[in-house]
């Protein structure tokens, strides 16, 4: 095979789009995907040639694929759904732990003793989130600067938790999956996930 000539626009970009799929491919691979046949059906289709596949059969064989996907982010979702049922359940054992009528769980790092924002404010804070196993999804801490919003516009395990915060405050929230984003997936998040903030309160604007 001879070596890939990348040194003009037309073929670098033509590269890129080929990247661009593999990325696609990698990340949300279709179960048992192919890349010869990727491949086969990429040149086929450009070289305008018959199809090597009927219509009726490829479209039965996409429902296959689509019914397996299905079921096994079904499984994905119970599995992690009961792993943070379980990790609440322990987590609410430890010292320091206060566990509110919600499900939702947190620790006072540090006591602020300023006012208390209701719902209607909004909000200064620095924040941390990441899922059990440490995953960081989100940070203000890393992106260096405070995030401000309302109260009321935030998950519901947020809202709970900052209307009982004191400005000055540095508390540990354990999130519940209802409390957060449920059975949907949101960025990195996966479906069912507890989220674990560390959450300072700096000032109600």
């Amino acid at each position: 095979m001879s070596e890939l000539d990348l040194s003009t626009d037309e073929t670098r970009v033509s590269y890129g789009i080929g990247r661009q799929l593999g990325d696609q491919l990698r990340d949300n691979p279709p179960p048992g995907v192919s890349l010869e046949a990727v491949v086969a059906g990429l040149r086929d289709a450009f070289a305008n040639q018959p199809s090597r596949v009927g219509r009726d059969e490829l479209s039965a064989s996409f429902q296959v694929i689509r019914e397996r996907m299905q079921v096994e982010a079904q499984a994905k979702a119970e599995a992690a759904s009961a792993a943070g049922v379980a990790f609440l359940v322990e987590n609410a054992k430890r010292e320091g732990i206060v566990e509110l009528a919600s499900g939702l769980q947190y620790e006072v790092l540090t006591a602020g003793e300023g006012a208390k924002p209701s719902r209607e404010d909004t909000v200064r804070t620095h924040y941390h989130g990441t899922l059990i196993d440490g995953t960081v999804f989100d940070s203000s801490y890393q992106r260096g600067q405070p995030a401000e919003f309302p109260v009321g516009g935030v998950i519901a395990g947020w809202v709970e938790a900052l209307q009982l915060m004191n400005t000055g405050s540095k508390w540990r929230l354990y999130v519940p999956s209802e409390l957060a984003y449920g059975g949907q997936a949101v960025g990195s998040i996966p479906p069912h996930s507890v989220l674990i903030f560390d959450v300072e309160l700096l000032e109600i604007l």
